[in-house]
């Protein structure tokens, strides 16, 4: 799996999600009477999550990076190696491996038993 950067709209729900979780925890221990509170926590989810999707419609509209004058050249193109990619061959190699009967291997190696 490739490592990503750290989503910090992501963090902030789940914390604030955790959050929410452990104060419905403590108030089912503990009763406390705050309406007014509860509707304010209430709003500022609500903004939360309206951020949230503005955020996430506004991060697909961005603009492709543009093309630098130096690759306009006619120079063979090749795609990027990818740190541990392997040859088509070896991962043919790997899947045969894989679809092998276990048994059947085991007898080829082991024909006295």
């Amino acid at each position: 799996m490739k490592p990503h950067r750290t989503d910090g709209v992501s963090l902030s729900f789940g914390l604030i999600f955790l959050l929410i979780a452990l104060w419905w925890a403590v108030s089912r221990v503990i009763t406390i009477h705050l309406p007014a509170i509860g509707w304010l926590v209430a709003g500022g989810l609500i903004m939360f999550g309206v951020f949230g999707l503005l955020g996430a419609i506004r991060s697909g509209r961005r603009a492709p990076a543009p093309v630098p004058a130096t690759a306009t050249v006619a120079q063979p193109v090749t795609e990027p190696q990818i740190p541990g990619d392997l040859p088509p061959e070896v991962h043919a190699s790997i899947v045969r491996e894989l679809l092998d009967d276990p048994a059947d291997r085991f007898r080829k190696e082991h024909p006295e038993t």
